[in-house]
């Protein structure tokens, strides 16, 4: 069930843990002012969600990720950036000008969308994740899309909380496209060549899955019918499952 409380899904990019100096943490008007300065370079972010999981809780936390599919070109700088790319771009910003001890980023990047997640069958998780996939695809088609409440707004920034359910500052995009520029390129990728070792505690070569080669790419298109039909109708696992048509109404029992 849904708790009646105000939705607070966020991706965390990096937990600050508090905003006392003395026990680890940065204070607030620091953050701010850093921020405000362009220091951190926030681009305007587009995403897109690559998967929906379970975690290794106990019953899991339900998490729909935004992942980086795989690594960017780092030889050809005109090559396309790979989806979900300014999530990391900012938060390998913010682990190198922040160094205080308590900052760290809880399995990067995702947004939970439900905690203690229990189901009612082994058919009903098989089901419920199947339907998720539907959905996926559906995102997949569109491609990544900006974080605006409107087609005029420029939201995409990045904001402040002091907890999951109370943001306090926004901060704007600053660093905004093209970004197939080689000067702006060159900064993308001298921040997406490393990344944050939560065990060393220091920064590594970047680890990225290897790219699907384009012939497995083009087997997984979809034709522009096929395309249309899906965007019209996104099947219900569920509801099959269960028995129900599309229109919500039961479906009625075949005799033999």
């Amino acid at each position: 069930y849904k708790l009646p409380a105000k939705d607070s899904a966020h991706v965390e990019i990096m937990r600050i843990g508090t905003y006392n100096p003395e026990w680890g943490g940065i204070s607030e008007k620091e953050i701010i002012d850093t921020m405000k300065s362009g220091k951190i370079l926030i681009p305007q972010i587009e995403v897109l969600p690559t998967d929906v999981v379970a975690n290794p809780d106990t019953p899991p936390e339900l998490e729909i990720r935004f992942d980086m599919p795989h690594g960017p070109d780092f030889n050809d700088i005109t090559a396309p950036l790979p989806v979900n790319w300014q999530l990391r771009f900012v938060h390998n910003q913010l682990f190198k000008h922040f160094y205080n001890p308590s900052r760290f980023c809880p399995g990067p990047f995702h947004s939970t969308i439900v905690r203690k997640a229990e189901f009612r069958s082994m058919q009903h998780k098989e089901a419920y994740f199947s339907m998720c996939e539907a959905v996926l695809k559906k995102w997949r088609l569109h491609g990544p899309r900006p974080l605006n409440a409107h087609p005029t707004d420029n939201k995409s920034g990045i904001w402040l909380f002091t907890d999951r359910t109370k943001p306090t500052h926004f901060f704007p995009p600053n660093f905004l496209p093209p970004y197939d520029t080689e000067e702006k390129r060159k900064i993308i990728l001298s921040y997406l060549a490393e990344e944050w070792d939560e065990e060393t505690l220091g920064w590594k070569k970047a680890e990225y899955p290897e790219k699907e080669d384009e012939k497995k790419v083009e087997d997984k298109s979809v034709a522009p019918a096929e395309k249309a039909n899906f965007m019209q109708w996104c099947g219900n696992p569920i509801e099959a499952l269960l028995g129900v048509a599309g229109n919500g109404e039961a479906k009625p029992s075949r005799s033999k």
